[in-house]
């Protein structure tokens, strides 16, 4: 019997970039009073999609599984969400980041 090999940025890339993009808009429309379009340039989405993340309703669906993981990935979108107010980062700069994230995941074996 033949087993799916993804490779470990797919499985994160699915179940932890929604997440992770949920948290920084979050923070950026909250605490730094972003509007939803300014932060959906910034994050390289929708202002559809930012309603959706600060309605709860995209993001955290299935996130239970990523309890360990949680305050990793709130660290690091506190960090991002700082960083795309004070070095107008672009959202290539945004992926970039979770990229950073990714590989910090994989090296400590958390997920």
């Amino acid at each position: 019997m033949m087993r799916n090999m993804y490779p470990p940025c797919e499985s994160i890339a699915r179940y932890v970039l929604p997440v992770f993009r949920s948290l920084v808009a979050k923070e950026l429309v909250e605490k730094y009073g972003f509007t939803q379009v300014e932060a959906a340039k910034k994050l390289g989405t929708t202002q559809a999609a930012i309603s959706q993340y600060l309605h709860s309703k995209r993001g955290f669906g299935g996130a239970d599984h990523l309890k360990k993981t949680l305050p990793k990935i709130h660290k690091s979108a506190s960090e991002t969400a700082k960083r795309i107010v004070t070095e107008s980062m672009t959202p290539e700069q945004f992926m970039s980041s979770f990229c950073d994230l990714c590989k910090n995941l994989q090296t400590s074996k958390v997920l």
